[in-house]
């Protein structure tokens, strides 16, 4: 497998996942049963195992084999091809990026002395890369320094849809980096406020609840930063529906959250604040001035100017 796919956080392969060999199927008289590169599909999954992936062949055979002996072929494919780009090419990205800020728990002011500095952003690749056989990667990322950047049209997309994580790039107060592209982005970040917000909120927050119970079920305790996550996800989205704004901090109920965050509040009580928090925001929902829709015209107009101004080598 090529070193830059190596490095990336690979999923565990499911059975029925096409898989491409990366060594010699042998028999036990030595003789090659299916030569380096043969597709075959994974049938079962063998936990604790050195090579737990059980794959069959067309012809019928079945081979154990490790992560480091097999390939997806759709990676395959791609990496042969030459659409995946080298940790070196990706690297030059870093100094394409137009925007950076810190969100989570530094940004709602709820961090703990081992909270990480979650740094989040956009990146404007060389207009040239769009041209080009290789296209442009939707993110990279630094994961010895929590660092993500989006790629401007799908961090503008992301926001459109009222993605919580976008919302909070355009609104929290930690700003690191902002070109005078981004500066203007930030002015115009009420265009991405929409009632889609009731949605996202809501959906965000019932992961967190599956989460809890999930810990419940197979753990038999409650994990109390999801709960917090739970309730301050519910607050942030009342208040988008009522104020028109995304409230990051969360000073006004920093001392409850913490308390739950401790562990000190009964998942009864967390539970019927969570109740109350839902109905809400369905009367938030019912009396927000927010547009059905956001701005996509104004989001678009920008990512065109974007686009043209990435034909400079200097940073809009």
């Amino acid at each position: 497998m090529p070193e830059h796919l190596r490095d990336r956080d690979c999923p565990e392969l499911s059975p029925g996942t096409r898989v491409v060999t990366e060594t010699d199927v042998i028999a036990p008289n030595s003789r090659v049963l299916h030569p380096r590169g043969a597709v075959g599909v994974v049938v079962d999954v063998v936990a604790r195992s050195d090579r737990p992936y059980q794959v069959r062949f067309p012809d019928g055979l079945i081979r154990s084999f490790s992560s480091s002996e097999i390939m997806r072929l759709v990676d395959y494919q791609q990496t042969r091809i030459g659409l995946d780009r080298t940790k070196a090419e990706q690297t030059d990205l870093f100094r394409r990026v137009i925007y950076r800020c810190v969100i989570g728990s530094q940004a709602y002011g709820l961090a703990q002395g081992d909270s990480d500095i979650d740094q989040r952003g956009i990146y404007l690749p060389p207009a040239e890369w769009h041209w080009s056989l290789y296209g442009v990667p939707e993110q990279v990322e630094r994961h010895e320094t929590q660092e993500v950047y989006w790629e401007l049209q799908k961090f503008l997309i992301l926001g459109l849809k009222a993605n919580p994580n976008v919302l909070e790039c355009l609104y929290t107060p930690l700003v690191k980096k902002a070109t005078p592209l981004a500066l203007e982005l930030l002015q115009m970040r009420s265009i991405f406020l929409s009632r889609l917000v009731y949605q996202t909120y809501n959906g965000y927050a019932m992961s967190q609840f599956k989460k809890i119970q999930a810990d419940v079920h197979n753990h038999g305790r409650v994990k109390w930063k999801h709960a917090m996550h739970l309730i301050r996800l519910l607050i942030s989205g009342i208040s988008v529906l009522r104020d028109g704004l995304v409230t990051v901090r969360m000073d006004s109920h920093r001392e409850q959250l913490l308390a739950i965050r401790r562990g000190e509040v009964p998942w009864e009580e967390i539970d019927r604040w969570r109740l109350s928090l839902h109905a809400e925001l369905d009367r938030a929902l019912a009396e927000t001035k927010l547009p059905e829709r956001p701005d996509y015209e104004r989001a678009n107009q920008l990512l065109i100017r974007a686009r043209r101004a990435a034909l400079e080598d200097e940073l809009p």
